[in-house]
Protein backbone atom coordinates (compact mmCIF):
# COMPACT_ATOMS: atom_id res chain seq x y z
CA UNK A 1 0.00 0.00 0.00
CA UNK A 2 3.05 2.41 0.17
CA UNK A 3 2.43 3.24 -3.74
CA UNK A 4 -0.47 4.97 -2.37
CA UNK A 5 0.89 7.48 -0.16
CA UNK A 6 1.90 10.09 -3.04
CA UNK A 7 -1.88 10.41 -3.44
CA UNK A 8 -2.46 11.65 0.09
CA UNK A 9 -1.05 14.77 -1.79
CA UNK A 10 -1.76 14.50 -5.32
CA UNK A 11 -5.77 14.19 -4.51
CA UNK A 12 -6.20 17.34 -2.99
CA UNK A 13 -3.83 19.04 -5.26
CA UNK A 14 -5.65 17.83 -8.40
CA UNK A 15 -9.21 18.21 -6.96
CA UNK A 16 -7.91 22.33 -6.35
CA UNK A 17 -6.52 22.06 -9.90
CA UNK A 18 -9.83 21.20 -10.89
CA UNK A 19 -11.93 23.81 -9.09
CA UNK A 20 -9.27 26.62 -9.87
CA UNK A 21 -10.38 25.87 -13.69
CA UNK A 22 -13.93 25.11 -13.51
CA UNK A 23 -15.23 26.16 -10.92
CA UNK A 24 -16.26 29.83 -12.12
CA UNK A 25 -17.94 28.21 -14.29
CA UNK A 26 -20.13 25.87 -11.87
CA UNK A 27 -22.94 26.16 -9.58
CA UNK A 28 -21.63 26.82 -6.21
CA UNK A 29 -23.84 24.15 -5.09
CA UNK A 30 -21.26 21.59 -7.31
CA UNK A 31 -18.07 23.65 -6.25
CA UNK A 32 -19.15 22.73 -2.82
CA UNK A 33 -19.69 18.93 -3.29
CA UNK A 34 -16.68 18.45 -5.23
CA UNK A 35 -14.86 19.61 -2.83
CA UNK A 36 -16.36 17.70 -0.01
CA UNK A 37 -15.94 14.62 -2.04
CA UNK A 38 -12.01 15.17 -3.04
CA UNK A 39 -11.24 16.11 0.60
CA UNK A 40 -13.65 13.45 2.21
CA UNK A 41 -11.88 10.65 -0.06
CA UNK A 42 -8.67 11.87 0.61
CA UNK A 43 -9.34 11.54 4.35
CA UNK A 44 -10.90 7.95 3.72
CA UNK A 45 -7.32 6.92 2.05
CA UNK A 46 -5.67 8.66 4.91
CA UNK A 47 -7.59 6.28 7.18
CA UNK A 48 -7.07 3.35 5.29
CA UNK A 49 -3.54 3.46 5.47
CA UNK A 50 -3.29 4.39 9.23
CA UNK A 51 -4.84 1.34 9.98
CA UNK A 52 -2.34 -0.19 8.10
CA UNK A 53 0.66 1.22 9.22
CA UNK A 54 2.45 -0.98 10.85
CA UNK A 55 5.25 -1.75 9.66
CA UNK A 56 5.91 1.68 8.46
CA UNK A 57 5.66 2.41 4.96
CA UNK A 58 8.35 4.31 3.13
CA UNK A 59 8.20 5.10 -0.83
CA UNK A 60 10.44 7.13 -2.86
CA UNK A 61 8.59 8.81 -5.03
CA UNK A 62 8.80 8.46 -9.10
CA UNK A 63 10.66 5.86 -8.02
CA UNK A 64 13.97 7.23 -7.69
CA UNK A 65 15.27 4.92 -4.84
CA UNK A 66 18.84 5.88 -3.12
CA UNK A 67 22.13 4.30 -5.69
CA UNK A 68 24.70 3.60 -2.72
CA UNK A 69 25.48 6.53 -0.54
CA UNK A 70 23.46 9.44 -3.20
CA UNK A 71 19.99 10.10 -2.64
CA UNK A 72 17.84 12.59 -4.98
CA UNK A 73 14.86 11.12 -4.81
CA UNK A 74 11.50 12.52 -2.76
CA UNK A 75 10.78 10.21 0.50
CA UNK A 76 7.37 9.95 1.96
CA UNK A 77 7.13 8.15 5.56
CA UNK A 78 3.62 6.34 6.14
CA UNK A 79 4.69 5.05 10.09
CA UNK A 80 1.75 6.03 12.31
CA UNK A 81 2.48 9.45 13.84
CA UNK A 82 3.01 10.84 10.11
CA UNK A 83 -0.34 9.31 8.54
CA UNK A 84 -1.65 10.12 11.94
CA UNK A 85 -0.92 13.81 11.21
CA UNK A 86 -2.61 13.64 7.75
CA UNK A 87 -5.66 11.73 8.86
CA UNK A 88 -6.22 14.76 11.27
CA UNK A 89 -5.39 17.36 8.75
CA UNK A 90 -7.87 15.78 6.42
CA UNK A 91 -10.74 15.25 8.63
CA UNK A 92 -10.41 18.72 10.18
CA UNK A 93 -10.47 19.91 6.76
CA UNK A 94 -13.55 17.77 5.63
CA UNK A 95 -15.24 19.43 9.13
CA UNK A 96 -14.11 22.85 7.92
CA UNK A 97 -15.75 22.51 4.72
CA UNK A 98 -18.79 21.02 6.04
CA UNK A 99 -19.09 24.12 8.17
CA UNK A 100 -18.66 26.37 5.82
CA UNK A 101 -21.12 24.65 3.20
CA UNK A 102 -23.61 27.55 4.17
CA UNK A 103 -21.16 30.44 5.77
CA UNK A 104 -20.27 32.15 2.59
CA UNK A 105 -23.30 33.27 1.67
CA UNK A 106 -22.10 35.51 -1.55
CA UNK A 107 -18.31 34.25 -2.73
CA UNK A 108 -16.75 36.98 -4.70
CA UNK A 109 -18.23 37.07 -8.27
CA UNK A 110 -16.09 35.11 -10.53
CA UNK A 111 -14.19 33.48 -8.18
CA UNK A 112 -17.33 30.51 -6.76
CA UNK A 113 -14.68 27.64 -6.73
CA UNK A 114 -11.54 29.68 -5.29
CA UNK A 115 -12.15 29.14 -1.23
CA UNK A 116 -12.79 25.53 -1.62
CA UNK A 117 -9.85 25.21 -3.88
CA UNK A 118 -7.63 27.11 -1.61
CA UNK A 119 -8.93 24.70 1.35
CA UNK A 120 -7.90 21.29 -0.52
CA UNK A 121 -4.44 23.04 -1.35
CA UNK A 122 -4.10 23.61 2.56
CA UNK A 123 -5.28 20.14 3.19
CA UNK A 124 -2.48 18.89 0.24
CA UNK A 125 -0.10 20.62 2.08
CA UNK A 126 -0.31 19.58 5.45
CA UNK A 127 -0.30 16.12 4.53
CA UNK A 128 2.64 16.65 2.42
CA UNK A 129 4.01 17.92 5.27
CA UNK A 130 3.19 15.10 8.19
CA UNK A 131 4.44 12.46 5.12
CA UNK A 132 7.51 14.24 4.10
CA UNK A 133 10.89 12.61 5.07
CA UNK A 134 13.20 14.73 3.37
CA UNK A 135 13.94 18.10 4.64
CA UNK A 136 14.21 20.05 1.80
CA UNK A 137 10.18 18.49 0.53
CA UNK A 138 9.64 19.18 4.10
CA UNK A 139 10.31 22.69 3.41
CA UNK A 140 8.25 22.72 0.51
CA UNK A 141 4.96 21.99 1.84
CA UNK A 142 6.08 24.34 5.21
CA UNK A 143 6.14 27.20 2.28
CA UNK A 144 2.60 26.21 0.35
CA UNK A 145 1.18 25.79 3.99
CA UNK A 146 1.99 29.59 4.74
CA UNK A 147 1.20 30.75 1.37
CA UNK A 148 -2.27 29.21 1.03
CA UNK A 149 -2.70 30.39 4.74
CA UNK A 150 -1.80 33.52 3.78
CA UNK A 151 -4.24 33.83 1.07
CA UNK A 152 -7.13 32.74 3.36
CA UNK A 153 -6.29 34.66 6.22
CA UNK A 154 -6.83 37.58 4.16
CA UNK A 155 -9.80 36.04 2.00
CA UNK A 156 -12.12 38.86 3.11
CA UNK A 157 -9.50 41.36 0.89
CA UNK A 158 -12.03 43.51 1.12
CA UNK A 159 -11.20 44.96 5.08
CA UNK A 160 -7.84 46.39 6.18
CA UNK A 161 -7.85 44.47 9.06
CA UNK A 162 -7.71 41.08 6.78
CA UNK A 163 -4.97 42.42 4.84
CA UNK A 164 -2.93 43.68 7.53
CA UNK A 165 -3.07 40.48 9.83
CA UNK A 166 -2.59 38.69 6.53
CA UNK A 167 0.32 40.42 6.05
CA UNK A 168 1.68 39.99 9.43
CA UNK A 169 1.26 35.95 9.05
CA UNK A 170 2.77 36.19 4.93
CA UNK A 171 6.31 37.81 6.13
CA UNK A 172 6.52 36.30 9.86
CA UNK A 173 6.19 32.73 8.42
CA UNK A 174 8.41 33.65 5.65
CA UNK A 175 11.18 34.76 7.13
CA UNK A 176 10.30 30.91 9.60
CA UNK A 177 10.36 29.51 6.21
CA UNK A 178 13.77 31.48 4.88
CA UNK A 179 15.75 30.36 8.61
CA UNK A 180 14.59 26.75 8.30
CA UNK A 181 15.97 26.63 4.41
CA UNK A 182 18.82 28.14 5.74
CA UNK A 183 19.34 25.35 8.20
CA UNK A 184 18.61 22.41 5.37
CA UNK A 185 21.17 24.39 3.05
CA UNK A 186 23.42 24.32 6.89
CA UNK A 187 22.56 19.96 6.83
CA UNK A 188 23.39 19.61 3.00
CA UNK A 189 26.46 21.07 2.99
CA UNK A 190 27.89 18.91 5.73
CA UNK A 191 26.41 15.35 4.63
CA UNK A 192 25.14 16.02 1.09
CA UNK A 193 21.55 14.56 1.87
CA UNK A 194 18.50 15.85 2.06
CA UNK A 195 16.24 12.13 3.25
CA UNK A 196 16.39 13.20 7.20
CA UNK A 197 17.80 9.86 8.26
CA UNK A 198 20.65 9.66 5.94
CA UNK A 199 21.23 13.34 7.63
CA UNK A 200 21.19 12.07 10.82
CA UNK A 201 23.83 9.24 9.68
CA UNK A 202 25.51 11.81 7.96
CA UNK A 203 25.94 14.02 11.21
CA UNK A 204 26.81 10.37 13.30
CA UNK A 205 29.47 9.80 10.82
CA UNK A 206 30.85 13.49 10.29
CA UNK A 207 30.96 14.12 14.00
CA UNK A 208 30.91 11.63 16.54
CA UNK A 209 32.50 13.71 18.74
CA UNK A 210 29.57 15.65 19.22
CA UNK A 211 28.34 18.70 17.98
CA UNK A 212 30.17 21.69 16.41
CA UNK A 213 29.22 25.38 15.38
CA UNK A 214 27.51 24.42 11.96
CA UNK A 215 25.55 21.71 13.81
CA UNK A 216 24.21 23.83 16.69
CA UNK A 217 23.32 26.59 13.90
CA UNK A 218 21.48 24.42 11.69
CA UNK A 219 19.43 23.16 14.58
CA UNK A 220 18.64 26.70 15.47
CA UNK A 221 17.56 27.75 12.34
CA UNK A 222 15.49 24.79 11.50
CA UNK A 223 13.79 24.96 15.25
CA UNK A 224 13.28 28.40 14.61
CA UNK A 225 11.39 27.92 11.41
CA UNK A 226 8.97 25.27 13.02
CA UNK A 227 8.63 27.36 16.30
CA UNK A 228 7.29 30.27 14.60
CA UNK A 229 4.72 27.71 12.84
CA UNK A 230 3.86 26.21 15.74
CA UNK A 231 3.69 29.75 17.45
CA UNK A 232 5.81 29.54 20.50
CA UNK A 233 7.15 32.44 22.22
CA UNK A 234 8.50 34.87 20.75
CA UNK A 235 7.57 33.84 17.64
CA UNK A 236 3.58 33.80 18.61
CA UNK A 237 2.41 37.30 17.37
CA UNK A 238 1.42 36.62 14.57
CA UNK A 239 -1.24 33.81 15.73
CA UNK A 240 -3.64 36.29 17.62
CA UNK A 241 -3.59 38.62 14.66
CA UNK A 242 -4.05 35.99 11.67
CA UNK A 243 -6.87 34.62 14.31
CA UNK A 244 -8.70 37.72 14.74
CA UNK A 245 -9.22 38.61 10.64
CA UNK A 246 -9.20 35.05 9.12
CA UNK A 247 -12.49 33.45 8.23
CA UNK A 248 -13.42 30.83 10.48
CA UNK A 249 -13.55 27.86 9.03
CA UNK A 250 -9.65 29.21 8.60
CA UNK A 251 -9.51 29.41 12.08
CA UNK A 252 -10.46 25.63 12.84
CA UNK A 253 -7.37 24.47 10.50
CA UNK A 254 -4.99 27.23 11.73
CA UNK A 255 -5.40 26.65 15.43
CA UNK A 256 -6.49 22.70 15.16
CA UNK A 257 -3.92 21.34 12.80
CA UNK A 258 -1.46 22.90 11.38
CA UNK A 259 0.39 24.79 14.75
CA UNK A 260 -0.02 21.34 15.54
CA UNK A 261 2.25 20.10 12.81
CA UNK A 262 4.95 22.49 14.27
CA UNK A 263 5.10 20.57 17.12
CA UNK A 264 5.36 17.51 15.32
CA UNK A 265 7.73 18.93 13.16
CA UNK A 266 10.28 19.51 15.88
CA UNK A 267 9.61 16.01 17.50
CA UNK A 268 10.14 14.13 14.09
CA UNK A 269 13.16 16.25 12.86
CA UNK A 270 15.06 16.19 16.06
CA UNK A 271 14.46 12.10 16.40
CA UNK A 272 15.17 11.56 12.77
CA UNK A 273 18.33 13.71 12.50
CA UNK A 274 19.87 15.68 16.16
CA UNK A 275 18.89 12.56 18.14
CA UNK A 276 22.56 10.91 17.44
CA UNK A 277 25.71 11.49 18.76
CA UNK A 278 26.70 13.73 15.99
CA UNK A 279 23.69 15.83 16.59
CA UNK A 280 22.39 17.84 19.61
CA UNK A 281 22.75 16.48 23.30
CA UNK A 282 19.23 14.90 24.77
CA UNK A 283 19.99 17.14 28.06
CA UNK A 284 20.37 20.88 25.43
CA UNK A 285 17.26 19.88 23.47
CA UNK A 286 15.63 19.50 26.53
CA UNK A 287 16.39 22.70 28.54
CA UNK A 288 15.75 24.46 25.13
CA UNK A 289 12.27 23.21 24.95
CA UNK A 290 11.03 22.64 28.57
CA UNK A 291 12.07 26.26 28.92
CA UNK A 292 10.43 27.87 25.56
CA UNK A 293 7.24 25.61 26.03
CA UNK A 294 6.83 26.61 29.80
CA UNK A 295 7.33 30.38 29.23
CA UNK A 296 5.00 29.72 26.02
CA UNK A 297 2.08 28.06 28.52
CA UNK A 298 2.55 30.96 30.89
CA UNK A 299 2.45 33.81 28.38
CA UNK A 300 -0.77 32.38 26.31
CA UNK A 301 -2.43 31.73 29.76
CA UNK A 302 -2.18 34.93 31.04
CA UNK A 303 -2.96 36.66 27.75
CA UNK A 304 -5.76 34.49 27.08
CA UNK A 305 -7.56 35.50 30.61
CA UNK A 306 -7.33 39.00 29.66
CA UNK A 307 -8.56 39.27 26.18
CA UNK A 308 -12.41 40.02 25.62
CA UNK A 309 -12.23 39.73 21.54
CA UNK A 310 -12.91 35.93 21.16
CA UNK A 311 -11.31 34.54 18.69
CA UNK A 312 -8.30 36.35 19.70
CA UNK A 313 -9.11 34.41 23.47
CA UNK A 314 -9.01 31.59 21.70
CA UNK A 315 -6.00 31.87 20.12
CA UNK A 316 -3.96 32.95 22.97
CA UNK A 317 -5.33 29.64 24.79
CA UNK A 318 -3.83 27.76 21.75
CA UNK A 319 -0.47 29.34 22.39
CA UNK A 320 -0.60 28.28 25.82
CA UNK A 321 -1.61 24.57 25.06
CA UNK A 322 1.25 24.43 22.33
CA UNK A 323 4.08 25.14 25.25
CA UNK A 324 2.39 22.33 27.19
CA UNK A 325 3.18 20.43 24.00
CA UNK A 326 6.48 21.65 24.01
CA UNK A 327 7.16 21.36 27.71
CA UNK A 328 6.33 17.37 26.87
CA UNK A 329 8.08 17.15 24.00
CA UNK A 330 11.10 18.22 25.56
CA UNK A 331 11.43 15.63 28.17
CA UNK A 332 12.64 13.33 25.88
CA UNK A 333 10.36 10.29 27.17
CA UNK A 334 8.34 7.58 25.22
CA UNK A 335 5.41 8.39 27.95
CA UNK A 336 5.74 12.15 27.42
CA UNK A 337 5.42 11.79 23.04
CA UNK A 338 1.84 9.50 24.12
CA UNK A 339 0.78 11.80 26.16
CA UNK A 340 1.39 15.07 23.77
CA UNK A 341 -0.40 12.89 20.77
CA UNK A 342 -2.94 12.21 22.63
CA UNK A 343 -3.21 15.38 23.70
CA UNK A 344 -2.64 16.78 20.42
CA UNK A 345 -5.33 15.04 18.76
CA UNK A 346 -7.93 16.10 21.54
CA UNK A 347 -7.42 19.80 21.57
CA UNK A 348 -8.07 19.56 17.94
CA UNK A 349 -11.52 19.06 17.97
CA UNK A 350 -12.18 21.25 20.80
CA UNK A 351 -10.28 24.21 19.74
CA UNK A 352 -11.71 23.49 16.47
CA UNK A 353 -15.10 23.10 17.59
CA UNK A 354 -14.89 26.71 19.98
CA UNK A 355 -13.84 28.63 16.34
CA UNK A 356 -16.96 27.45 15.28
CA UNK A 357 -18.91 28.59 17.89
CA UNK A 358 -17.24 32.10 17.57
CA UNK A 359 -18.43 31.73 14.04
CA UNK A 360 -21.81 31.19 14.84
CA UNK A 361 -21.84 34.45 16.83
CA UNK A 362 -20.50 36.52 14.51
CA UNK A 363 -22.98 36.17 11.94
CA UNK A 364 -25.60 35.59 14.14
CA UNK A 365 -25.06 39.47 16.48
CA UNK A 366 -21.90 40.91 14.27
CA UNK A 367 -19.49 40.81 17.28
CA UNK A 368 -17.25 38.78 18.90
CA UNK A 369 -16.72 41.13 21.22
CA UNK A 370 -17.09 39.19 25.40
CA UNK A 371 -18.59 42.86 26.64
CA UNK A 372 -20.63 44.02 23.78
CA UNK A 373 -22.70 40.28 23.44
CA UNK A 374 -22.71 40.21 27.22
CA UNK A 375 -26.58 38.29 27.69
CA UNK A 376 -26.96 38.42 23.97
CA UNK A 377 -26.72 34.73 23.48
CA UNK A 378 -29.58 33.42 25.13
CA UNK A 379 -31.29 32.27 21.78
CA UNK A 380 -28.12 30.03 21.18
CA UNK A 381 -28.82 27.19 23.58
CA UNK A 382 -26.95 24.70 21.74
CA UNK A 383 -24.14 26.96 20.69
CA UNK A 384 -23.81 27.81 24.93
CA UNK A 385 -23.79 24.46 25.89
CA UNK A 386 -21.10 23.30 22.99
CA UNK A 387 -18.79 26.45 24.62
CA UNK A 388 -18.99 24.96 27.97
CA UNK A 389 -18.16 21.53 26.72
CA UNK A 390 -15.72 22.70 24.82
CA UNK A 391 -14.05 24.94 27.66
CA UNK A 392 -14.27 21.50 30.08
CA UNK A 393 -12.27 19.58 27.34
CA UNK A 394 -9.36 22.50 27.71
CA UNK A 395 -9.72 21.83 31.64
CA UNK A 396 -8.58 18.26 30.90
CA UNK A 397 -12.02 17.12 32.45
CA UNK A 398 -12.15 13.38 32.16
CA UNK A 399 -12.86 11.38 29.90
CA UNK A 400 -11.89 13.87 27.55
CA UNK A 401 -9.47 12.99 24.81
CA UNK A 402 -7.42 15.86 25.97
CA UNK A 403 -7.79 15.38 29.54
CA UNK A 404 -6.01 11.78 28.99
CA UNK A 405 -3.38 13.12 26.85
CA UNK A 406 -2.36 15.87 29.57
CA UNK A 407 -2.80 13.27 32.66
CA UNK A 408 -0.29 10.54 30.78
CA UNK A 409 2.29 14.03 30.13
CA UNK A 410 1.90 15.46 33.47
CA UNK A 411 2.68 11.81 34.82
CA UNK A 412 5.98 11.96 32.35
CA UNK A 413 6.99 15.23 32.89
CA UNK A 414 6.55 15.39 36.84
CA UNK A 415 7.43 17.80 39.51
CA UNK A 416 6.88 21.92 39.14
CA UNK A 417 5.98 21.52 35.33
CA UNK A 418 2.98 19.26 36.69
CA UNK A 419 1.63 23.06 37.90
CA UNK A 420 2.50 24.43 34.71
CA UNK A 421 -0.05 21.92 32.89
CA UNK A 422 -3.28 22.53 35.51
CA UNK A 423 -2.27 26.26 35.70
CA UNK A 424 -2.44 26.58 31.93
CA UNK A 425 -5.39 24.55 31.38
CA UNK A 426 -7.53 25.92 34.21
CA UNK A 427 -6.92 29.63 33.16
CA UNK A 428 -7.50 28.77 29.33
CA UNK A 429 -10.81 26.87 30.05
CA UNK A 430 -11.86 29.45 32.71
CA UNK A 431 -11.44 32.03 29.66
CA UNK A 432 -14.04 30.12 27.81
CA UNK A 433 -16.21 29.95 30.71
CA UNK A 434 -16.05 32.91 31.59
CA UNK A 435 -17.10 34.30 28.03
CA UNK A 436 -20.02 30.99 28.37
CA UNK A 437 -21.62 32.93 31.53
CA UNK A 438 -21.52 36.16 30.12
CA UNK A 439 -22.81 35.36 26.73
CA UNK A 440 -24.94 32.79 26.61
CA UNK A 441 -26.10 33.21 30.34
CA UNK A 442 -25.92 37.03 30.84
CA UNK A 443 -24.58 35.82 34.53
CA UNK A 444 -22.70 38.86 36.61
CA UNK A 445 -22.61 42.60 36.10
CA UNK A 446 -21.12 44.13 32.26
CA UNK A 447 -17.79 44.75 32.44
CA UNK A 448 -16.63 48.30 32.32
CA UNK A 449 -14.91 48.62 29.04
CA UNK A 450 -11.03 49.43 28.65
CA UNK A 451 -8.73 50.57 26.17
CA UNK A 452 -5.75 48.18 26.48
CA UNK A 453 -7.16 45.44 24.11
CA UNK A 454 -8.94 44.71 21.01
CA UNK A 455 -12.69 44.68 21.65
CA UNK A 456 -14.05 42.82 18.89
CA UNK A 457 -17.40 44.90 18.42
CA UNK A 458 -17.12 46.48 15.24
CA UNK A 459 -16.43 42.94 13.29
CA UNK A 460 -18.08 42.33 10.07
CA UNK A 461 -20.28 39.44 9.73
CA UNK A 462 -18.67 36.45 7.75
CA UNK A 463 -22.27 36.61 5.49
CA UNK A 464 -24.13 38.54 3.57
CA UNK A 465 -26.22 39.38 6.50
CA UNK A 466 -26.71 38.96 9.84
CA UNK A 467 -27.73 35.46 10.35
CA UNK A 468 -31.65 34.76 11.99
CA UNK A 469 -31.06 31.65 12.01
CA UNK A 470 -27.66 29.58 12.49
CA UNK A 471 -27.60 26.91 9.73
CA UNK A 472 -27.49 23.14 10.90
CA UNK A 473 -23.90 22.57 9.19
CA UNK A 474 -22.49 25.26 11.68
CA UNK A 475 -24.09 23.69 14.71
CA UNK A 476 -23.60 19.75 13.62
CA UNK A 477 -19.94 20.23 12.96
CA UNK A 478 -18.34 21.36 16.41
CA UNK A 479 -21.01 18.80 18.20
CA UNK A 480 -19.25 15.74 16.07
CA UNK A 481 -16.37 17.20 16.60
CA UNK A 482 -16.43 17.51 20.92
CA UNK A 483 -17.79 14.05 20.51
CA UNK A 484 -14.60 13.22 18.61
CA UNK A 485 -12.40 14.79 21.25
CA UNK A 486 -14.45 12.66 24.26
CA UNK A 487 -14.21 9.54 22.25
CA UNK A 488 -10.61 9.71 22.05
CA UNK A 489 -10.71 9.50 25.82
CA UNK A 490 -13.38 7.22 26.09
CA UNK A 491 -12.94 4.46 23.36
CA UNK A 492 -11.09 1.54 25.28
CA UNK A 493 -7.97 0.91 23.79
CA UNK A 494 -7.35 4.29 21.67
CA UNK A 495 -4.52 5.42 24.06
CA UNK A 496 -2.91 2.02 23.66
CA UNK A 497 -3.01 1.81 19.85
CA UNK A 498 -1.75 5.87 19.92
CA UNK A 499 0.88 5.45 22.28
CA UNK A 500 1.65 2.13 20.65
CA UNK A 501 2.03 4.07 17.43
CA UNK A 502 4.10 6.42 18.57
CA UNK A 503 6.29 4.33 20.13
CA UNK A 504 7.21 2.22 16.89
CA UNK A 505 7.92 5.33 14.86
CA UNK A 506 9.89 7.24 17.87
CA UNK A 507 14.08 6.97 18.52
CA UNK A 508 13.26 4.12 21.18
CA UNK A 509 10.97 2.50 19.25
CA UNK A 510 9.85 1.12 23.16
CA UNK A 511 5.63 -0.09 23.09
CA UNK A 512 3.94 1.79 25.71
CA UNK A 513 0.25 2.24 26.83
CA UNK A 514 -1.31 5.09 27.66
CA UNK A 515 -4.58 4.71 30.34
CA UNK A 516 -6.52 6.45 32.59
CA UNK A 517 -4.68 7.08 36.18
CA UNK A 518 -5.89 7.99 39.59
CA UNK A 519 -3.38 10.65 39.89
CA UNK A 520 -4.28 11.58 36.37
CA UNK A 521 -8.11 12.12 36.97
CA UNK A 522 -7.54 13.89 40.10
CA UNK A 523 -5.71 16.37 38.38
CA UNK A 524 -7.74 17.07 35.71
CA UNK A 525 -10.52 17.42 38.17
CA UNK A 526 -8.83 19.45 40.23
CA UNK A 527 -7.67 22.07 36.83
CA UNK A 528 -11.44 21.49 36.07
CA UNK A 529 -12.99 22.56 39.36
CA UNK A 530 -10.16 25.84 39.56
CA UNK A 531 -11.62 26.55 35.98
CA UNK A 532 -14.71 26.90 37.32
CA UNK A 533 -13.94 28.91 40.33
CA UNK A 534 -11.81 31.41 38.27
CA UNK A 535 -14.83 31.55 35.91
CA UNK A 536 -17.07 32.50 38.92
CA UNK A 537 -15.13 34.87 40.13
CA UNK A 538 -14.30 36.80 37.21
CA UNK A 539 -18.03 36.60 36.31
CA UNK A 540 -18.97 38.40 40.40
CA UNK A 541 -15.65 40.69 40.23
CA UNK A 542 -15.30 42.34 36.80
CA UNK A 543 -12.43 43.77 37.79
CA UNK A 544 -10.92 40.68 37.36
CA UNK A 545 -10.53 40.77 33.52
CA UNK A 546 -9.32 44.04 33.83
CA UNK A 547 -5.25 43.43 33.07
CA UNK A 548 -3.14 44.84 35.92
CA UNK A 549 0.15 46.45 35.48
CA UNK A 550 2.33 43.50 35.53
CA UNK A 551 0.79 42.31 32.64
CA UNK A 552 1.74 45.33 30.51
CA UNK A 553 5.63 43.74 29.71
CA UNK A 554 3.60 40.98 28.27
CA UNK A 555 0.54 42.93 26.52
CA UNK A 556 3.10 45.58 24.89
CA UNK A 557 4.82 43.61 22.32
CA UNK A 558 2.04 42.31 20.71
CA UNK A 559 1.67 45.79 18.69
CA UNK A 560 0.32 44.66 15.52
CA UNK A 561 3.77 46.23 13.87
CA UNK A 562 5.37 43.55 12.33
CA UNK A 563 8.99 45.17 12.28
CA UNK A 564 8.41 44.52 16.23
CA UNK A 565 7.54 40.64 15.39
CA UNK A 566 10.44 40.73 13.50
CA UNK A 567 12.96 41.53 16.18
CA UNK A 568 11.11 39.43 18.59
CA UNK A 569 11.76 36.52 16.22
CA UNK A 570 15.35 37.45 15.74
CA UNK A 571 15.41 37.33 19.74
CA UNK A 572 13.69 33.65 19.87
CA UNK A 573 16.17 32.64 17.64
CA UNK A 574 19.25 33.81 19.49
CA UNK A 575 17.97 32.60 22.58
CA UNK A 576 17.32 29.17 21.07
CA UNK A 577 20.93 29.73 20.46
CA UNK A 578 22.09 30.00 24.19
CA UNK A 579 19.99 27.40 25.52
CA UNK A 580 21.50 24.72 23.24
CA UNK A 581 25.27 26.07 23.11
CA UNK A 582 26.39 24.24 26.06
CA UNK A 583 26.36 20.96 24.16
CA UNK A 584 28.67 22.43 21.60
CA UNK A 585 30.92 24.19 24.16
CA UNK A 586 30.60 20.80 26.27
CA UNK A 587 32.37 19.22 23.21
Amino acid sequence: MRHLLPLLVALPLLGAALLATTGRRLPRIAVEITGFAVSGGTAALALVLLLNSAPPMTEWVGAWPPAGRESVGILVVGDGPALGMATLASLLTLAALAYSWRYFDAPPHGLTGAFTALMLVFQGAMCGFALAGDLFNAFVFFELMSVVAYALTGYRIDEAKAVQGALTFGIVNSLGAYALLMGIALLYARTGELAMARIGHGLDAAGPGGPDALVLASFVLVLTGLLVKAAAVPFHFWLPDAHAVAPTPVCMLLSGVMVELGAYGVWRVYGTVFAGPGGIPAADLTRALVTLGALTAVTGAVMCWYQRHIKRLLAYSTVAHTGLFLVGLGVLTPEADDGVALYLLGHAGVKAALFACAGALLDRFGSVDEHSLHGRGRPLRATGVMCAVGALGLAGLPPFGTGLGKAVTEEAVGGPLTVVYVAASAITAGAVLRVTARVFLGLGPRPRDAEYETSGSDEEPETTRLLRRIPDTMTTVPAVLLAAALAAGVVPGFGTLVARSVGRAGPGGAPAAAHWTAHGVLLGVASTVLAVALAGLAVTRPDWTAAPGWAAPLRRPQSGHVGDYVAWLLVGTTVLGALALPGVLGS
